[in-house]
């Protein structure tokens, strides 16, 4: 069945209208995109030739075939509306990737709602918390990291024999969220009173998290090298090879991420030649400091009008940093304020 959608697909790319995105791409993450938004688009749609089936998330877990619909039928969607969405798909299995590694109970989510599972906090408290300190790094290539890893070996296998599809759809790293997000997995929502109370045994955590996800993020692109000095995520493409998750800083103070969190951050990217970021929610309050980590290309933000936007636009695109999938409303709004966006504001999926 899968060979149907990836024959389908591998002759719906045009290399010439790919190279031609990914060119505009290039431009925009070297900063020499045009003046105003960048929102590029393929010259031409390509419809399908099959019917592409709708894939639930929770029966995509257990079932790798249904995992390659469910990714490439994105794929297939972008060339059918002529979209500027760098093709890609993952290894995807939710945000509790990396907590899995510490034993966690997984929490699926209902079917019907088609969002990816998360995970239940560390039994037993701090206590709890300190026999993962404990015990220290786990195995990187158990638990759903041991999915993972199969699911990437199995896009590898399946695309060799499509050069097309193995030339321009990009893996992309799966979601490994970020340090703190991390900790909170694990910690459960107590992490907010101890952060304050016991931030020596949040710094720890914070300490084995980062060994954990290096180690990981080695597996994974011992599997699946980067390609280049460029990485595709979410039909984006940044510099640098990770994109780190910071939806908990939302809730911390600046000073927080600056003494505790942002080391840790900055480890990441000294190790794999950094990348961007996401943050949901509100980082007004803690965006100058994450301007200023070694080798932050380019940064995605949910929900600006939560946001001081022209703080966000003084430390980002002013000192050269991407922002990705950023709200047409949003960018608009600046333009017709007269405001400089550098050619370094995507719009495009929001």
């Amino acid at each position: 069945m899968v060979e149907t959608y990836l024959a389908d697909l591998e002759a719906r790319i045009d290399p010439a209208v790919e190279d031609e995105l990914l060119g505009s791409w290039q431009q925009f993450c070297d900063g020499q995109a045009s003046p105003g938004i960048f929102a590029p688009r393929r010259r031409q749609s390509s419809p399908p030739g099959v019917e592409w089936p709708r894939v639930w998330v929770n029966d995509a877990l257990d079932q790798p075939e249904r995992m390659v619909l469910q990714q490439l039928g994105g794929c297939s969607a972008a060339l059918a509306s002529g979209s500027g969405a760098v093709l890609n798909v993952r290894s995807n299995f939710g945000t509790g990737i990396l907590a899995s590694l510490f034993g966690v109970t997984a929490f699926p989510m209902e079917r019907e709602l088609d969002t990816l599972p998360t995970n239940y906090p560390v039994v037993g408290g701090k206590e709890g918390i300190q026999r993962l300190l404990d015990r220290g790094v786990p195995d990187t290539r158990r638990q759903l990291m041991a999915k993972v890893l199969a699911m990437g070996a199995y896009y590898l296998e399946l695309f060799q024999r499509y050069p097309k599809i193995q030339r321009y759809v990009q893996i992309y790293h799966p979601d490994f969220q970020g340090p703190i997000d991390n900790v909170e997995l694990l910690w459960g929502s107590g992490l907010f009173l101890d952060l304050v109370d016991d931030p020596d045994q949040v710094s720890a955590l914070l300490g084995l998290v980062t060994d954990t996800y290096i180690q990981s993020m080695r597996a994974w692109f011992e599997l699946v090298p980067p390609r280049g000095e460029t990485s595709a995520h979410w039909g984006l493409l940044h510099r640098g090879h990770v994109m780190l998750r910071e939806d908990s800083l939302m809730n911390l103070s600046p000073s927080i991420y600056r003494d505790l969190i942002l080391p840790h951050d900055q480890r990441i990217f000294d190790e794999f030649g950094g990348g961007a970021i996401h943050f949901c929610g509100r980082g007004t309050h803690f965006i100058s400091h994450l301007s200023g980590l070694r080798g932050l290309a380019a940064i995605n933000l949910s929900q600006p009008e939560l946001n001081d936007m022209e703080k966000i636009y003084r430390f980002t695109v002013d000192r050269g940093i991407n922002l990705l999938d950023l709200k047409h409303s949003a960018a608009e709004s600046a333009l017709a304020r007269g405001r400089d966006l550098h050619g370094r504001v995507h719009c495009g999926f929001s």
